[in-house]
């Protein structure tokens, strides 16, 4: 199996730059994964120096999708697929990420049943919990195409 040190996040994500949320892999087991994310002050939803409520959003369901995308490639050695986000419940977010910190986000997976995925997910600074959500996640047949 590879490290998830030596893993590009962009060999498991369907997103693109300047879309992407996360940097890193930092977990993977069968119901816990973790990512993190260094804000920089140019991050497309960075505004006056703190990532927006969206982005934090999308760094929760980024962090799900490449659980899939690991598992995909590195497990089931298939193709990356696109998955959507289904519903966000619970959305509790004490205070913004500012540019500068790196965001340690985690997702615990609840239930898997055929295509969707209900996760809880928190975001840290250290040990600070910033933010935290259930978020349930489908999963489509369709690949990322490899070219882009």
């Amino acid at each position: 199996m590879t490290p998830f040190d030596k893993i590009d996040i962009h060999d498991i994500l369907p997103q693109r730059p300047p879309f992407v949320m996360i940097e890193k892999l930092l977990h993977v087991d069968d119901r816990i994964t973790r990512t993190a994310l260094h804000v920089r002050e140019d991050n497309i939803f960075c505004e006056d120096g703190q990532l927006t409520e969206s982005g934090v959003i999308e760094n929760i369901a980024q962090t799900c999708a490449a659980r899939m995308g690991y598992i995909n490639k590195y497990v089931s050695n298939d193709t990356v697929k696109l998955g959507f986000i289904g519903s966000l419940r619970n959305m509790e977010i004490v205070r913004l990420p500012l540019a500068g910190e790196t965001l340690v986000t985690q997702i615990d997976v609840r239930e898997e049943i055929f295509r969707m995925t209900l996760v809880d997910a928190t975001v840290r600074v250290g040990d600070e919990l910033i933010a935290s959500s259930e978020m349930k996640i489908s999963v489509t047949d369709i690949a990322r195409r490899e070219n882009e």
